[in-house]
């Protein structure tokens, strides 16, 4: 028998021991022996806006419950049981705790979905994903992948004190005259006519006077060419045109 499997069936043993018993002693040390794999799952979500030491606490968390729940008479090895667990624990504490404006559930999941795919797309593909190849990946519509990504916005914002390029807070500029009082005419004809175009068209448009993205990176987000995008941005233009002035 290899050293292996060893491992494995002295771990089954102990679980055993511990679903018969539920002494504590042996809980602790079940849990202190698999705390590795704690820190290792939680070292997947780093680099995502959460601190580390913070994933590793809830992962740790995952480790306990799983120790608790472990069944051995259901032929699962508890690395699998707890893997299930504990990432349920972070994608938990991602969905609940990460978001600084609170987005819908559907959206929070699909912005983690998208996070996850973008990193495997991006390593198989060579390049940075297209939103089609997202949407593709993660099952969900593009503009559902739109909608998740611009959410994504929300899931930390910066505090007020903080300094911008020109040293200055974002508290410095508050109280200040809100100019965007003249467009208020213009936004009451502009929003029904822009509610007559193609969902497409809306996005697209949303993309580069609202995001300010340019042609080339709308071109590379919803995966068609840069000429493409120029022609619908004329149509759409075009359209929004011709139906204020008939509202007109």
């Amino acid at each position: 028998m290899s050293e292996a499997a060893r491992e494995t069936r002295f771990d089954r043993e102990k679980f055993v021991q511990y679903a018969a018993s539920r002494d504590p002693v042996l809980r602790d040390e079940l849990i202190t022996a698999h705390l590795g794999l704690a820190q290792h799952l939680a070292r997947r979500f780093a680099n995502r806006g959460e601190p580390l030491d913070d994933l590793v606490q809830v992962a740790s968390i995952g480790i306990v419950k799983s120790v608790d729940r472990f069944d051995p008479d259901r032929g699962v090895e508890f690395s699998t049981f707890a893997a299930r667990t504990i990432l349920g624990e972070l994608k938990r504490h991602f969905r609940d705790k990460g978001w600084a404006v609170r987005a819908p559930r559907r959206i929070q999941e699909l912005y983690l979905e998208i996070g996850q795919a973008t990193g495997e797309l991006a390593q198989r593909l060579g390049r940075p994903p297209t939103m089609d190849e997202l949407a593709e990946a993660t099952g969900a519509t593009l503009e559902a992948v739109i909608e998740a990504t611009e959410a994504g916005s929300g899931y930390r914002t910066a505090s007020l004190d903080a300094p911008s390029r020109d040293e200055r807070s974002g508290s410095d500029t508050l109280g200040v005259e809100d100019r965007s009082y003249d467009d208020v005419d213009n936004r009451a004809l502009l929003t029904p006519a822009f509610a007559t175009l193609p969902q497409r068209e809306q996005v697209i448009l949303q993309l580069r006077f609202v995001n300010g993205l340019t042609q080339s990176e709308i071109a590379a987000r919803i995966g068609v060419s840069q000429m493409h995008v120029s022609r619908l941005l004329t149509a759409s233009l075009r359209k929004l045109r011709e139906e204020i002035e008939g509202q007109a």
